[in-house]
């Protein structure tokens, strides 16, 4: 099954792509769409979307996992994130995906064993994992990190007999 993983930002927003190939994790991709900030919130918003339509038009991924939201300092960097969480979201439901939302702590765990990891312990594993020689963008490493995590999930539901 191919995975993509998207950690969602509103000017930048990781990507990343892998498959399971005989019970191994295989790098299929990654990227960051980047969006200009110093335009409007709406154009950002139709770029972001834009942009994943595309990316998962390109990759044909079965199943996508995105970075739910965390508890933020600041409110409107809240609200922002969430505007663009959202219209991520609606670009994979018309693309006929059934996002699956992962905490930062779920995904953290699911790496590491341990949910105060830094970007660059996730970026390790990440890179240890998929077998990957050159460091990644942080942003594309959390995203690739999201999709892992759905597939360790995918496949404890397998063994346990239940899907989702």
């Amino acid at each position: 099954m191919v995975v993509m993983g998207v950690d969602p930002g509103s000017t930048a927003t990781g990507f990343g792509v892998i498959s399971v190939e005989r019970g191994r994790l295989c790098h299929r991709g990654h990227g960051v769409l980047r969006v200009n900030g110093s335009e409007t919130l709406p154009r950002r918003l139709s770029r972001l979307f834009e942009g994943l339509k595309r990316i998962l038009r390109e990759h044909k991924p079965g199943a996508l996992a995105i970075e739910a939201i965390f508890h933020a300092r600041n409110a409107r960097s809240s609200l922002i994130l969430g505007h663009a969480r959202g219209v991520l979201l609606l670009a994979a439901i018309q693309e006929g995906l059934e996002p699956v939302e992962y905490t930062p702590l779920e995904v953290k765990q699911a790496l590491t064993g341990f949910g105060q990891a830094t970007k660059e312990q996730i970026r390790y594993m990440v890179q240890a994992l998929l077998s990957l020689k050159e460091p990644v963008p942080l942003d594309a490493s959390d995203a690739l990190a999201v999709a892992i995590c759905h597939a360790h999930c995918l496949g404890m539901r397998e063994v346990g007999g239940r899907r989702r």
